[in-house]
């Protein structure tokens, strides 16, 4: 089984490896260290110190932070527990009329703001778009993804997930 060095993971993770070795390590077995050389990359490219336990989104990651365990942004950002939703804590775009849809879909492209609006979640610290969902008017914000870090460390990592602090 081959194992990839760092410059080839963050080529993967920039996009920037040509398509037929992007292909041959997306459907080859992973290597054993994958996950800590990502996190590695990952951890390196932030200008704080809690560490990432586990990213979330390709701005957007589950930190250990002193006061528990928390999503954060790239800029450094805090959107709170990681058990809550974290959409709740960012500015929030609607694009609920025609006139707003039409600006990325235009014409026939378009929804009908009777049926689906788009909301764009952008994180206050730095305006960087983290996520899009289309939704009916009215629906609840969703709550995409809540890990099981302690399953996911042990089970999948075979090692502890960090102490809380």
């Amino acid at each position: 089984m081959p194992s990839y060095d760092k410059t080839t993971v963050a080529d993967l993770i920039d996009g920037s490896l040509p398509w037929p070795a992007t292909r041959t390590i997306m459907s080859s077995y992973k290597d054993d260290d994958r996950f800590e050389v990502y996190r590695a990359i990952l951890q390196e490219r932030v200008d704080w110190p809690e560490e990432i336990l586990l990213p979330i989104g390709e701005h957007l990651y589950i930190v250990q932070a002193e006061h528990g365990r928390i999503v954060k942004c790239d800029c450094g950002q805090e959107f709170g527990d990681y058990r809550q939703n974290w959409k709740l804590d960012a500015l929030i775009r609607v694009r609920g009329d025609r006139e707003s849809i039409e600006e990325i879909y235009p014409g026939r492209l378009a929804c009908d703001p009777e049926w689906m609006e788009i909301r764009e979640f952008l994180c206050p610290g730095c305006t960087t778009l983290l996520e899009v969902e289309a939704a009916p008017p009215g629906f609840p914000i969703v709550f995409d993804f809540l890990p099981d870090l302690e399953t996911f460390y042990t089970d999948w990592l075979n090692r502890p997930l960090p102490e809380q602090r």
